[in-house]
């Protein structure tokens, strides 16, 4: 079983295989974007966006917007799933507002649409509600389902160190280079996520770059 993570910025014909698959979704730029429309500015601490209630409501908009368009590119076995409605699981960080933290788990919807061969399209919002980073929304799927791999859709070619495509990287030079500041923005939150699969026993892949333990 795969868990697939696709970001609101790679939204476009997606191919399947048959193999059972889950796709989770975040909306960064939709958020990012309506944030701007009605004056408000982004705030992240660690790859964390600060969620007030006016952008919990921005989020949940942008991710509904963003989970329509991935279903219909997916067909007719895709099956949209919202997170806090299925009993995704988080830890809150109330010191970010609505967001949380999210841990392994395998919601029964999940399962059942799996066992009916569909594709489940998952936003990463957690029982609260909570705003969820979706890449570990995704690693925390994949270890809480038990998927043999977690795949990272990106609109770049893999990891990059020192402008050279890596083909691999271990989990624990990942973790020292993100500690180093080598690493910033968007691909920390993404190694963070497939070194937690890596260590769960998972095949995890940014684009080219393979992450083991």
């Amino acid at each position: 079983m795969i868990v697939l993570k696709v970001g609101g910025a790679s939204i476009g014909p997606i191919a399947l295989s048959d193999e059972p698959t889950v796709v989770v979704h975040g909306a960064g730029p939709q958020i990012s974007r309506e944030m701007a429309r009605r004056g408000l500015v982004p705030q992240f601490v660690h790859g964390r966006r600060v969620t007030t209630p006016a952008v919990l409501e921005i989020v949940r908009a942008s991710l509904a917007e963003v989970n329509a368009r991935l279903c219909e590119a997916i067909g007719l076995r895709a099956l949209p799933l919202y997170g806090d409605e299925i009993g995704l699981l988080a830890e809150p960080r109330p010191e970010l507002g609505f967001v949380g933290t999210a841990v392994p788990s395998a919601p029964p919807a999940i399962e059942a649409a799996l066992a009916d061969g569909r594709v489940s399209v998952v936003t990463p919002l957690a029982t609260g509600p909570l705003n969820v980073n979706a890449d570990e929304v995704a690693a925390a799927l994949a270890v809480g389902l038990r998927a043999e791999r977690l795949l990272f859709l990106t609109d770049v070619a893999g990891v990059f160190h020192d402008g050279e495509l890596l083909e691999m990287i271990e989990a624990e030079r990942a973790e020292a280079l993100i500690g180093d500041g080598s690493f910033e923005g968007g691909i920390v939150p993404k190694l963070l996520a497939a070194v937690r699969a890596a260590r769960g026993g998972l095949v995890a892949e940014i684009g080219e770059t393979v992450v083991v333990a």
